[in-house]
């Protein structure tokens, strides 16, 4: 008689629980080298930004007559529509080159750097939209609890990484490359939002045949790029072609500059150490850094400072809204919107990261200098004083944003230092830190041989040691 057969219920192997995505994670070597060398350039142009400001204030309210005279001064050829001051020719010439640099930036983010993984991408994208939402948003409600002018709702919205860097290498912290490349591509999604509220927002009349050729130049360059054309001497007149009929167009000059970068090749090809848009960004960054954003800032922050104007600075309501932009929408905004991110996502942050050092980066992201300045000026073109106080809101909001971001990150510092050193540690010489190297076989036995050699040489001492406490005359 055959026995029953036990039948035991069919359970389905347990499914695997995908990994979740880390939120501010080690960069890879290549970005991380790729950040460590914009940040440099950027840090010095930060410098130098700063001393550009400094400078600024001090000429106008010492010397205010000669800034002014300096600042109005017009030359450029009539004829062709470029009769323009000398602050003009800053903001409307020499920021198409920082907004070339942007663009360059972007497209290579978007094809081989953070902005390429629609998980990673998601993070600085939601953080730089709430970042420039929230900042609108108090202005505005100042503005409309106060009674003002809501035509500088724009104004807190940006970002100016250059500064923020000046600050870090001012305060001396020795922040994490992931925290950095974070503010990196969180600065420069900011000024392609910001690009994109001055086409929109800050163009009023158009001229469709200047915009027109405008529009067939950048085919051109588009072309040219695409057959491999090489030669600045091709480049540069065109793209001054291009800049000329933009302006023209009553389009702001500055979206030339953003479209051209669009347009460069990111992507290595078979034998290329760097890309041809790499290569064109590390030969224009130092331009833009070093020379384009300081001379506008040279002829843009020289705001009269005297005490009624800051005092007026926190009674007027779009001031005010500025001021609190900055520094609470700012941090509020970047800082929310990187918290929901993690949690729609399901991303886990970085072990060896808090909270609190997202929020301090957060707080950093309130000095708008360039950018906002830049709107600042076209919110309220033709009312000279409100310029002028709006520009001292500008500048007081991004002092506070500094202060209380400097005070965020030295209660970390000591923090910041030790991940900085484990990530720069290179114990084998090899060129390339230890941490990228635990998966490399080599590497372990470079370190053990280097361990090995260190053994060799202790048990040397020790019996050097051992052989001079057996002498008759050693102490006991």
């Amino acid at each position: 008689m055959p026995f029953p057969t036990r039948r035991f219920p069919l359970v389905a192997p347990p499914t695997p629980t995908p990994p979740r995505h880390t939120l501010l994670g080690r960069l890879t070597l290549p970005e991380r080298n790729y950040v460590a060398e914009a940040l440099r350039t950027e840090t010095v142009g930060g410098l130098i930004l700063l001393a550009a400001a400094v400078t600024a204030l001090i000429w106008a309210n010492t010397f205010e007559g000669s800034y002014a005279d300096v600042s109005g001064f017009h030359f450029g050829p009539a004829s062709l529509g470029l009769d323009l001051s000398v602050t003009h020719w800053a903001a409307d010439g020499l920021l198409a080159v920082f907004f070339f640099v942007v663009g360059a930036e972007l497209k290579r983010e978007m094809v081989a750097g953070q902005l390429r993984d629609p998980r990673a991408a998601a993070l600085p994208i939601v953080a730089a939209l709430c970042g420039m939402a929230v900042p609108a948003l108090v202005y505005t409600l100042t503005n409309v609890v106060g009674g003002g002018s809501l035509d500088g709702w724009a104004v807190p919205t940006a970002t100016d990484i250059a500064f923020a860097l000046a600050v870090l290498a001012v305060i001396g912290t020795s922040l994490p490359s992931a925290l950095r490349a974070f503010l990196l591509t969180l600065a420069v999604v900011d000024d392609l939002f910001a690009i994109l509220i001055i086409a929109v927002f800050f163009t009023d009349d158009l001229d469709f045949l200047a915009l027109g050729g405008a529009a067939v130049g950048l085919a051109l360059f588009h072309l040219l790029l695409r057959f491999g054309v090489r030669g600045w001497y091709v480049y540069v007149p065109l793209a001054l072609v291009i800049w000329g009929l933009m302006y023209n167009s009553g389009v702001h000059a500055t979206i030339a500059g953003v479209a051209m970068g669009l347009m460069l090749r990111c992507t290595r090809r078979e034998g290329e150490t760097r890309s041809p848009g790499e290569h064109i960004e590390h030969l224009v960054r130092p331009l833009s850094a070093g020379i384009a954003v300081p001379l506008f800032a040279l002829f843009s922050a020289g705001v009269s400072l005297k005490g009624e104007a800051l005092a007026g600075v926190f009674t007027q309501p779009e001031t005010l809204g500025v001021v609190l932009g900055l520094v609470v929408g700012k941090t509020v905004g970047i800082f929310g919107g990187t918290y929901l991110a993690a949690r729609f996502t399901k991303a886990e942050l970085n072990k060896d990261l808090a909270w609190a050092d997202v929020f301090a980066v957060a707080s950093l992201a309130g000095i708008g200098f360039t950018v906002s300045l830049l709107i600042g000026e076209l919110s309220f073109a033709g009312d000279a004083d409100t310029v002028n106080e709006i520009k001292a809101a500008v500048l007081l909001g991004s002092l506070i944003a500094a202060v209380l971001s400097g005070v965020l990150l030295k209660l970390r510092v000591r923090r910041y230092r030790g991940l900085y050193e484990a990530e720069e540690r290179d114990e084998d010489a090899s060129g390339v830190p230890d941490v990228y190297e635990q998966d490399d076989p080599g590497y372990h036995l470079r370190m053990a041989a280097i361990h090995e050699e260190k053994a060799a040489e202790h048990r040397r001492l020790a019996e050097r040691a051992g052989a001079a406490s057996n002498k008759p005359d050693s102490p006991a």
